[in-house]
């Protein structure tokens, strides 16, 4: 039995965990969420290092939806310079709604592919 939303959500991780590993050709795209910003990375797991990384901190204009698009088309751009078109998405135990969904829009719209 699942006592709080914090180890429902571990559980949750755990089981996506297993099945995603990125690579140096196939990185994994990883999403923290924080009630204030939301943070993205790309991680080789077999170096066990971040490619690219950013974050909404700096932009304040709109809904945390909208700030949760623009950073998914700001880490496109990224990996996109640095030649990386397939990614492996790991929504880090979140549902997929919201800011969550919104990032991977905008992730989508900027040209990665998952």
């Amino acid at each position: 039995m699942i006592k709080n939303k914090a180890s429902r959500r571990a559980k949750i991780k755990n089981r996506i965990r297993r099945k995603v590993l990125g690579t140096a050709d196939v990185p994994r795209l990883c999403v923290y969420r924080s009630n204030k910003a939301i943070y993205v990375q790309l991680i080789d797991d077999s170096k066990g290092a971040t490619i690219l990384a950013t974050s909404s901190q700096g932009i304040d204009k709109g809904t945390k939806s909208d700030i949760a698009k623009e950073v998914g088309k700001a880490i496109a751009e990224k990996a996109s310079a640095n030649g990386i078109e397939n990614v492996k998405f790991d929504r880090n135990g979140y549902l997929y709604h919201g800011r969550i969904k919104s990032l991977a829009e905008g992730a989508r719209e900027g040209g990665l592919k998952f």
